[in-house]
């Protein structure tokens, strides 16, 4: 039994499936088969389900990824502690950001982390929000940028920034001749909303209804950006966080109305798995978000270069 058979196994276990855990370690999907097949003949027990679709672990199975996974987590944050010894960061951090936010803010971070530390490599990828969590639960991502984060028993959370949330509209809108807007102005009026699952529109509603003001919902959207079109185009109002809207307001494709009468914002955090030793490079790279804590002008930061295709992978929308 070695390490790479450990790391190995808690990938097929995280992905749930041979050949994706096969192709990220470089072997063939049979060699991934025989790792686990030489585990369980060691342990003297089943650890995969292989017939189930897509893999699930056993009971035994489950307590041995469990602990395997605190070895590998231990073991690479010892190498990336022994390679910045001098100063040299050189480490992975996988960075996985709900959409809204990895578009508006987290290229920018990448860039100035690697123009710091042109060794260390960055994993960035865009997930649905309720992806993002389970990426940082299943140890595929070290670190996960969310909105309205929740710390739990697997999961610690923190208090990142608060980006206003205004009032959008169309050139168009009749709105777009105002200065600020409020709750109540949207009584009667058409409102392209997010989908009624995600706990932004729940806080909206929440704030809405408080004013006593009944919107006409044309339209729900899981991300900004679809929202964003649909305002483009006059299909109705929306409510979104401020800096998500700063390209298109620049541009004069949309106007944004500070709401009066009431302080809405959406909150973002960070989250990383509960008691998993930090890596030097992971822990650099939260300390710099940190430091954009109180950044309000990241939504507009141009990128002195496009980010390359190693530093950013994008697998979603949020």
């Amino acid at each position: 039994m070695n390490l790479k058979s450990l790391k190995i196994f808690c990938d097929i276990v995280s992905r749930r499936s041979f050949s994706r855990a096969a192709e990220e370690n470089g072997i063939s999907q049979s060699g991934a088969s025989q790792v686990v097949s030489q585990l369980e003949g060691r342990l003297g027990v089943q650890l995969i389900e292989r017939s189930k679709r897509p893999l699930v672990p056993t009971a035994e199975g489950r307590v041995f990824f469990d602990g395997c996974r605190k070895i590998v987590a231990r073991y690479d944050a010892l190498e990336d502690e022994v390679r910045s010894l001098h100063d040299d960061v050189a480490g992975r951090v996988r960075v996985a950001a709900i959409y809204s936010v990895g578009l508006h803010h987290m290229s920018a971070y990448v860039q100035e982390f690697m123009s710091r530390h042109p060794k260390a490599n960055v994993r960035l990828e865009y997930l649905h929000p309720e992806r993002v969590v389970e990426a940082i639960r299943n140890d595929q991502a070290d670190v996960g940028i969310i909105s309205y984060p929740r710390g739990t028993r697997a999961i610690e959370a923190e208090a990142w920034r608060e980006e206003p949330i205004v009032l959008v509209c169309s050139p168009h809108h009749p709105f777009a001749g105002r200065a600020t807007a409020s709750l109540r102005d949207l009584h009667g009026q058409r409102l392209v909303g997010f989908d009624p699952d995600l706990v932004i529109r729940h806080e909206m509603d929440r704030a809405i209804e408080a004013e006593a003001a009944e919107p006409t919902v044309v339209m729900e959207f899981d991300n900004i950006e679809t929202i964003k079109r649909a305002v483009e185009i006059d299909t109705g109002m929306a409510l979104l966080p401020e800096p998500t809207v700063a390209r298109e307001v620049a541009a004069g494709s949309l106007v944004s109305l500070p709401l009066e009468g009431v302080t809405l914002g959406r909150p973002l955090g960070i989250i990383r798995s509960r008691g998993k030793p930090l890596a030097p490079t992971v822990r650099r790279f939260i300390e710099l978000l940190r430091g954009h804590a109180h950044d309000t002008e990241a939504a507009s930061l141009p990128l002195k270069r496009p980010p390359r295709a190693a530093d950013l992978a994008v697998v979603g929308t949020a």
